[in-house]
């Protein structure tokens, strides 16, 4: 086999091994370092698939790699920093143990996604890393901005990260349409949907820089922002049906 027929799966297997390392992050309450690896997970699981692309290496093993890469990194990884964050923050009571379902549903998310020929250019349902980074983002400004009143709410009520863990879980066996951040062949970046995409994903980033705040609190407006605009979409297009 040829050599550059192992280079997406070597950076596939990069995004595990970060995932990995963030576990270990995590359970020694390092929650801003391990959300850090799972960002740089994000990069790798975005790069393998490129590189396959321009290398036209695809293979079986590597669609099955990836989706157990995506498990550790996106599934199991914001599940405990959930867990763990409300461990650090005096909620040790039964609800402390809700977000590990974020793990089961990125489980099913996953399997699903395997063998569901209708997502291609775009999901049905939360993607793995959108929920990911949404936890982990949380995770990390609760511990870096904990008197930011977004990170205050969920800290000072027990329920909030449960009810989120809860939420998101739906999302990610949901039937929802969302857009695929990743442009397929044949579709514009400036479809309307993702024109507005990218104009509130500036306001995500000025918005920290503008009032000093933390840099965590950018990628979880961002992907608040697309699970809203997303859900908002499906509202309305079944309207109009």
């Amino acid at each position: 086999m040829a050599l550059k027929n192992h280079i997406p799966n070597t950076v596939t297997a990069m995004n595990l091994l970060s995932g990995v390392i963030a576990v270990i992050f995590t359970f020694e309450g390092r929650l801003d370092v391990a959300f850090c690896l799972m960002l740089l997970a994000a990069v790798f699981d975005f790069c393998d698939g490129l590189c396959a692309r321009l290398l036209h290496a695809y293979s079986d093993i590597g669609k099955e790699l990836d989706s157990l890469s995506d498990m550790v990194s996106f599934g199991v990884l914001p599940a405990l920093m959930l867990h763990v964050l409300m461990r650090m923050s005096g909620m040790d009571c039964w609800l402390c143990w809700m977000p590990l379902a974020i793990a089961v549903f990125s489980a099913l998310r996953l399997a699903k996604f395997n063998i569901d020929e209708r997502q291609g250019s775009s999901f049905l349902g939360l993607a793995t890393p959108a929920c990911a980074i949404i936890c982990g983002s949380l995770a990390c400004l609760a511990l870096k901005a904990p008197d930011f009143w977004l990170t205050a709410f969920f800290m000072e009520h027990c329920w909030a990260i449960p009810a989120l863990a809860l939420i998101l879980s739906g999302l990610l066996v949901s039937e929802i349409p969302m857009f695929a951040m990743k442009i397929a062949p044949g579709h514009s970046i400036f479809d309307l949907p993702r024109v507005v995409f990218l104009v509130w994903a500036v306001f995500s980033l000025v918005a920290p820089l503008a009032f000093g705040l933390h840099w965590s609190l950018f990628p979880l407006l961002l992907f608040l922002g697309y699970i809203v605009e997303n859900c908002a979409l499906a509202v309305f297009c079944r309207g109009r049906a």
